[in-house]
């Protein structure tokens, strides 16, 4: 997942428990990682399920806490290294 000005730590923290069941600790890790680096791996899975999870953070919408927010976060799917 890619860190964009557009989304909030709460909107970060709230996919990662709706989409990945993540609880609320480990979605905030995922979304200080993606405002640090700038990205986050958030699942090392195969590839028809990565390409669902990444589908449904396209889909997942706006982040309504920010009024400049225009739409879902970026997501890419990569091999994992190793």
């Amino acid at each position: 997942m890619w860190d964009d000005t557009d989304h909030s730590y709460d909107y970060v923290i709230s996919m990662m428990k709706r989409l990945f069941r993540m609880p609320i600790e480990k979605g905030y890790q995922v979304a200080k990682e993606v405002d640090k680096s700038g990205r986050a791996i958030c699942m090392t899975t195969t590839l028809e399920l990565a390409e669902l999870k990444r589908d449904q953070i396209h889909a997942f919408g706006k982040d309504e806490r920010l009024d400049r927010c225009k739409g879902s976060m970026s997501a890419t799917i990569e091999p994992a290294r190793g």
